[in-house]
C-alpha cells in the first residue's frame, strides 16, 4: 500500500469532534474524538449500531440531519469543513471526498441506468469536458472490474456485488483523495465480499487515496485496513495496527467484537456462539437415532424459469433432508439457487419436477392444506424491519398468525408464551411497543416469536443474522440453539456465513449453480472439503477466520 511521510499534513484530521442530536440536552452521538488519516492510508472504524461510527463518518462531509450539532474541528487537507460555506462544501463533496453508502440497492436510483448514475457527479463537478464523460464512465467501469456493457443496465439487473462496484465507481468518479466506505460488504456472500475488499485495497495502492472503512466485523476490516479504531458509546476506546487490535484487544468492547465471529475449526465455538446473554447454552445435541425418518425431504427437486426466450434452471435435481431437531445450514453465494429452493420448500414456488415431502407426505396443493402445512413450517426473514408492519404493535404482529390459523386458546396468553420463548421478557413490556422502538436484535426476536406462536416443528430461516450487530448475532444464534433444545425445533438456515454454520449447524449443504455439490457434517464439509467450490468459499474468508484444513485448536 502507498503511504506518505509522517511529516506531511494529514489528509483528514478530527480534533475534539463532538456531535449531538436535538440540542445541548439531546443525544451525544460522538464524544470528543481525535483521529487522523494520511493519503494512501487505510483506517477501519469498528463498533456496533448506535456507537457513533456512521455519525462520525457522515460528519466529515456534513451529511448529517439538521438536528445534528457539530463541535470541534474537521480538517480536510488542512481546511475546516465545519466553517465551509455551502458552495464550498458542494465543491468538496465527490471531488475531494466521497462516500460509498451502505445498501447499494437503496442508494442507487432504480429508474436510471448505471452509466447515467456514474456520470452524474462528473457532470455536476465538470471534472472532464462534456464530450469525454462517456469515456470516463467506461474507464471507471473497467477500474471496478465491471463489463462496460453494464452501463446500460438498471440496478435491479445487477447482482449485489455488481451494485456495490457501481457505488465504488461513483465514489471514484471525480478522483477524490478521501473515500469513506460505510459497511460496503454487508449482506454480500464471502466470494463477492473478498472481491470487493480486494478491489478497495487495489484502488488505495494504485491511486494513493485515503480510505476509511466502517464495519462491525473486525475480520473484514483487518483484511483491508492497516489501522483500526474502535468506537463505543460515542467515544474512541481503542486504536492501533489492525493485527494488534484484533490479536491483542485491550478494551472489553473490542474483545467482544473480536470474539463475535468464530474461527472455523476452533472447537470452543461449536454450539457456543459468542453472546452477552447470561442464559446457558445446551451444548452439542444427541445424534439422530438410526431409523428415524426425515422431517423434511426433497426428492430430485427441479425449478426452471422461462422468460425473454431464455430458460434458467435455478434448482437442479436437489435431494435434501432435515431430521427432527436438526439444524442444517444451506450455504452458497448469491444466485446459487438456495432462496428458490427455500421458496419451493415453503410452497411459495411450484417445482418443475420432483417433490417436497414433510413428515413423509408430499407437499399439498390446495390452499387449505398449504395453510395447515405452513403453520408447521415457519419462515424467519432476513430483514426484521421489512418483515414487521411499522404500524402494528408487537402484540398485533404476533397475534396476526394466530388469527389467520385460528389457533384455539387465549390469544393474549399465546402471544405472551411466544414472547417468552423468544426471550423477550417480561412479555407485557413488549406487547404495546412499535417496531421502530426496538433494537435490531429485539425486532428479529419478535419475528421469531411470531413463528413460534404457531408451534411449528421446522423453521426456515433466511439469513437470520445478516443485518445484525456482532453481539446481537451471537444472541440470536444462541436463541436458536436453546429453542432446538427446549422445543425440539428443527431448522433449515439459509446463509452465506460459514461462521454461522460452524457455530450452530449439525450438517452443511453447499449449493452451487442450482446443485447441492457437497453435503455432510459441519466437520466433514468445513474442515475437509471435497468439492472445489467449497474450497473456494473457505479460501475467500478473511484471514484469521478459518484454520488450515484439518487443523483444530486445542
Amino acid at each position: 500500500m502507498t503511504s506518505t511521510s509522517s511529516t506531511t499534513t494529514p489528509l483528514l484530521e478530527l480534533r475534539g469532534l463532538t456531535v449531538r442530536y436535538g440540542g445541548r440536552s439531546g443525544l451525544l452521538a460522538v464524544d470528543g474524538v481525535d483521529l487522523s488519516l494520511r493519503a494512501g492510508e487505510t483506517l477501519g472504524l469498528a463498533g456496533e449500531s448506535g456507537c457513533g461510527k456512521s455519525t462520525l463518518a457522515m460528519s466529515v462531509l456534513r451529511l448529517l440531519p439538521k438536528s445534528a450539532q457539530i463541535e470541534g474541528e474537521i480538517l480536510l487537507d488542512g481546511e475546516d469543513i465545519t466553517q465551509m460555506s455551502f458552495g464550498r462544501l458542494r465543491t468538496v463533496r465527490w471531488a475531494s471526498a466521497s462516500v460509498v453508502f451502505q445498501g447499494a440497492m437503496h442508494a442507487l436510483n432504480p429508474v436510471k441506468r448505471i452509466g447515467e448514475q456514474i456520470a452524474e457527479p462528473i457532470r455536476l463537478h465538470g471534472t472532464v469536458p462534456a464530450g469525454h464523460v462517456k469515456s470516463r464512465v467506461r474507464e471507471l467501469l473497467e477500474q471496478v472490474e465491471l463489463p462496460v456493457a453494464r452501463a446500460d443496465a438498471y440496478p435491479h439487473e445487477l447482482s449485489g456485488g455488481q451494485k456495490q462496484r457501481v457505488m465504488i465507481a461513483m465514489a471514484l468518479a471525480c478522483e477524490p483523495r478521501l473515500v469513506i466506505a460505510d459497511e460496503p460488504t454487508t449482506a454480500l456472500d464471502v466470494i463477492v465480499q473478498a472481491q470487493v475488499l480486494a478491489l478497495l485495497s487495489r484502488l488505495v495502492a494504485d491511486h494513493g487515496i485515503g480510505l476509511i472503512m466502517i464495519s462491525h466485523d473486525l475480520s473484514v476490516l483487518g483484511a483491508t485496513c492497516a489501522r483500526l479504531a474502535v468506537m463505543y458509546a460515542g467515544k474512541l476506546v481503542e486504536e492501533g495496527p489492525s493485527r494488534q487490535v484484533i490479536g491483542e484487544p485491550k478494551h472489553e468492547h473490542t474483545k467482544a467484537l473480536a470474539a463475535a465471529f468464530p474461527t472455523i475449526g476452533d472447537p470452543s465455538s461449536r454450539y457456543a456462539p459468542a453472546t452477552s446473554s447470561e442464559l446457558g447454552l445446551p451444548g452439542a445435541p444427541e445424534p439422530v437415532a438410526e431409523g428415524v425418518e426425515p422431517l423434511l425431504r426433497t426428492d430430485n427437486l427441479r425449478v426452471t424459469f422461462t422468460g425473454r426466450g431464455q430458460t434458467t434452471e435455478a434448482v437442479k435435481g436437489v435431494d435434501l433432508e432435515v431430521y427432527p431437531g436438526e439444524i442444517v445450514a444451506l450455504v452458497g453465494q448469491s444466485g446459487s439457487g438456495k432462496t428458490t429452493l427455500a421458496r419451493t420448500i415453503l410452497g411459495l414456488q411450484k417445482p418443475t419436477s420432483g417433490q417436497v415431502l414433510f413428515e413423509g407426505k408430499a407437499l399439498p396443493h390446495s390452499a387449505r392444506a398449504l395453510r395447515a402445512y405452513r403453520r408447521k413450517v415457519q419462515l424467519v426473514l432476513q430483514d426484521p424491519t421489512s418483515a414487521l408492519n411499522p404500524r402494528h404493535t408487537v402484540y398485533e404482529a404476533i397475534a396476526e398468525g394466530l388469527r389467520i390459523h385460528k389457533l384455539p386458546g387465549d390469544e393474549r396468553e399465546l402471544v405472551a408464551q411466544a414472547l417468552e420463548a423468544a426471550e423477550l421478557r417480561p412479555p407485557e413490556r413488549f406487547m404495546t411497543v412499535l417496531p421502530h422502538e426496538l433494537s435490531g436484535g429485539q425486532r428479529q426476536r419478535v419475528v421469531i416469536a411470531g413463528a413460534l406462536a404457531l408451534a411449528p416443528t421446522l423453521l426456515v430461516a433466511d439469513e437470520p443474522v445478516a443485518s445484525l450487530d456482532a453481539s446481537v448475532r451471537g444472541e440470536i444464534l444462541a436463541l436458536l440453539l436453546r429453542l432446538r433444545a427446549s422445543l425440539g425445533l428443527a431448522a433449515l438456515v439459509i446463509t452465506h456465513d460459514l461462521g454461522l454454520a460452524w457455530n450452530i449447524a449439525d450438517r452443511v449443504a453447499v449449493m452451487y449453480k442450482g446443485e447441492l455439490v457437497e453435503v455432510g457434517t459441519v466437520a466433514e464439509v468445513l474442515r475437509d472439503p471435497k468439492h472445489e467450490y467449497t474450497k473456494q468459499l473457505l479460501a475467500a474468508l478473511p484471514d484469521g477466520t478459518a484454520l488450515p484444513a484439518g487443523e483444530v485448536t486445542a
